[in-house]
């Protein structure tokens, strides 16, 4: 509960976090100016009237039920999501096996690894298949299952069940939201299944969230990040993930 009535800089810091889903301290600080100690200050007054959820570094909206527009979510954290992009494809040997799940961290990857040669691809992105069948000496396959109509991607029984006929080099899965205790969540309970399916059917599976996802909130449970090989991402994640990535052998790459 709110003592007294938000001042015009707090109101607006509110909006900036509710529109994009999330803000670092360094991107409110370039927006509003004032010193980070003010910021912080501002972010623990909404965060204990539960207006935003904090995290280390920034904070995020509260919603957990929806995310945000997935014409929003290819132009945010671009360039973080190219470079995560580029280091990724180059642990992707040519003529390697792969699955691609939704998302638009994916779709960045997918077109970082257009001058591969001999990928066989496995995907539940129409983005994605659309992208890279472009290429001939590309094998892409679509999953079977039900068509999202907002972003593309293929989710339901039928897309688990597709999936689960196959055994592939490498899975390489975006996420929505990372949880301060390692947990990956997301907003879609049929496509979290078939992310889940796609973890247990790949060899090695690489894990791309930008900076971003920390903190974040949804409300799906998709596994945690120690089910990963390899977490891609731009900004190293809070000491308690980190020692928990240690203690699973998942290795962080920080992509810049």
């Amino acid at each position: 509960m709110l003592e007294k009535p938000l001042n015009a800089r707090q109101v607006n810091i509110l909006k900036m976090i509710e529109q994009n889903g999330s803000a670092t301290i360094d991107e409110l600080e370039s927006s509003f100016d004032v010193t980070p100690q003010t910021l912080r200050r501002d972010l623990n007054l909404l965060a204990d009237a539960n207006l935003i959820q904090r995290f280390h570094g920034g904070a995020s909206s509260t919603t957990s039920t929806q995310n945000l527009p997935y014409q929003d979510r290819q132009i945010r954290y671009l360039r973080e999501k190219e470079a995560i992009a580029r280091e990724i494809a180059l642990h992707i040997p040519d003529h390697s096996s792969l699955f691609i799940n939704i998302g638009t961290t994916t779709e960045t990857i997918a077109k970082a690894l257009m001058n591969h040669s001999g990928l066989q691809v496995v995907t539940n992105n129409l983005h994605v298949a659309s992208l890279m069948s472009q290429k001939e000496d590309f094998r892409v396959i679509v999953t079977s299952g039900e068509v999202r109509a907002r972003d593309g991607g293929i989710v339901g029984e039928a897309t688990m069940d597709f999936v689960k006929q196959f055994r592939l080099d490498f899975g390489i899965i975006g996420i929505s939201a990372i949880d301060e205790d390692g947990t990956l969540l997301d907003y879609d309970y049929r496509e979290v299944r078939v992310a889940q399916a796609i973890i247990e059917h790949s060899r090695h599976v690489f894990l791309a969230a930008d900076h971003s996802k920390f903190g974040r909130r949804a409300m799906v449970r998709l596994g945690s990040i120690t089910q990963a090989n390899m977490f891609f991402t731009d900004q190293a994640p809070n000491s308690n993930i980190i020692s928990l990535m240690e203690e699973n052998d998942v290795k962080l790459q920080i992509c810049q």
